[in-house]
């Protein structure tokens, strides 16, 4: 199978003189952490969500304010007044300005609703801390996705250039073959279509890896560097334990998206009695002191201290609180189905993800057997066309399986990789030593470069 790899390797161009540093899983992932906008959105939507716990703890403690004010006031006043029995008018014109302070504090002494937010405010950070995870987690896996489809569509690529190669010479063969009269014009005709389409395959195939470059660097930033493509060991091994359910259970305890429908449905709990404490009277106490000076020829200045407790209860509010309370206990509801939705979908990803490493390994134990016979098919069907047994098309046909069962032993091998990735993922367990491990199979002196334009 090493000649398989090689001759792919040098098929596709892989082989340089002049070798160059490959960035390997662990650093594209460092460079993903650093650019990748996705998880910097998810960073800064938990630092805002971590304000909500002081400003519900702001509304339980004493607030200071200080209120002044000053006026200029030009006051005209007429009246009249009786002097010996005879109304006088009197006329009055003054010119004053006023000042005034007032400073007060107010506690809030209870307020059911307040304390409750402040309750709420630790299962909506929960929330976000687990949402955060998650996206961790998941950036993790978007980037090894992303560098294993580079991979994969380099090996297309590979393939389908060595193809055009064997189709080529198969061309050359039966023109050769044709001139001296041994084949018929229709064997150099199917050698040619089959070239011709070979040809396409491979522009199809470099734009489809140029693509993939393209998703790649939507994660990482433009940056243009060679990536190590997998090495020949890559030991298949089943998960370990070997148990389904244990994994299942791992994912249910551990699962950060989970965590967060949990926390979101505890949040929304608590909101249905945050809707009912519009029923509940409110306490504050308020004290303060409060300076009045005046500029008036009759004027007063005052200083005055106050204490004040003030109690609000609310009677009847056209049924909006009880409204608001269905509402909340609705939307209580539909956060516990939420959580149901999400348990289901991590069960669903477990097991799928376990299933598929198990089938994974035999499947690239049988793609390995498939390529050895699809190579002694083809030089079979070689051996028939020489002595007439075989025509030109059975060869070509035979090739093309052959090249075929290359890239899909190839491709099962990123497919047992990719579904552990998604086994941890499922579970939380995806580290940057999961990361590590995988990493190590591959081979830095063997890369893809990345495209020129």
């Amino acid at each position: 199978m090493r000649t398989v790899l090689i001759a792919i390797s040098v098929a596709i161009g892989l082989g340089f003189a002049a070798w160059a540093p490959a960035e390997d899983l662990i650093q594209i992932y460092d460079l993903a952490v650093q650019s990748d906008p996705v998880i910097k959105e998810a960073q800064q939507s938990l630092y805002a969500t971590r304000e909500i716990k002081p400003q519900a703890r702001a509304l339980l403690l004493p607030n200071f304010s200080v209120n002044a004010d000053a006026q200029y006031q030009n006051d005209k006043t007429t009246s009249r007044s009786f002097f010996n029995g005879t109304s006088v008018p009197i006329a009055r014109n003054d010119t004053y300005d006023s000042q005034g302070l007032t400073a007060s504090i107010t506690q809030s002494v209870y307020n059911r609703a307040d304390w409750i937010r402040l309750d709420q405010s630790n299962d909506t950070i929960a929330q976000a801390e687990a949402q955060y995870r998650d996206a961790q987690i998941e950036l993790m896996v978007r980037t090894t996705l992303a560098y294993f489809d580079v991979l994969r569509a380099a090996d297309a690529v590979g393939v389908q250039e060595a193809l055009q190669r064997a189709n080529e010479r198969q061309l050359e063969q039966s023109k050769q073959r044709f001139d001296v009269g041994l084949v018929a014009i229709t064997d150099v005709n199917e050698s040619q279509a089959a070239y011709d389409r070979s040809r396409a395959n491979v522009i199809t195939a470099q734009n489809d890896l140029n693509n993939k470059w393209e998703a790649l660097r939507r994660i990482i930033g433009p940056v243009s560097v060679p990536l190590a493509r997998l090495g020949e060991r890559l030991p298949l091994t089943p998960p370990q334990p070997n148990d389904i359910d244990v994994w299942a259970d791992t994912a249910l305890k551990n699962n950060y998206g989970i965590i967060a429908a949990l926390e979101a449905s505890q949040s929304a709990k608590k909101q249905i009695d945050i809707a009912r404490s519009g029923h509940f009277p409110t306490l504050n106490l308020q004290a303060g002191y409060d300076l009045a000076r005046t500029g008036a020829e009759f004027g007063t200045d005052r200083d005055t201290g106050f204490v004040a407790l003030n109690m609000s209860l609310p009677l009847y509010q056209g049924g909006a609180v009880t409204s608001r309370t269905r509402q909340a206990g609705y939307d209580f509801r539909a956060s516990q189905d939420r959580l149901d939705q999400e348990r289901r979908r991590v069960l669903n990803s477990v097991k799928d993800s376990f299933r598929g490493i198990i089938s994974s390994i035999s499947d690239v134990q049988a793609r390995q057997a498939a390529v050895v016979s699809a190579r002694s098919a083809l030089e079979s069907t070689q051996a028939g066309l020489e002595v007439g047994t075989r025509t030109q098309v059975d060869v070509l046909n035979a090739q093309q399986r052959l090249f075929q069962a290359e890239f899909d032993y190839l491709d099962s091998r990123y497919n047992y990789i990719i579904n552990g990735v998604l086994l941890h993922q499922a579970t939380s367990t995806l580290s940057r030593d999961v990361l590590l491990k995988g990493n190590a199979w591959l081979n830095p002196k063997d890369t893809v470069q990345p495209p020129t334009l």
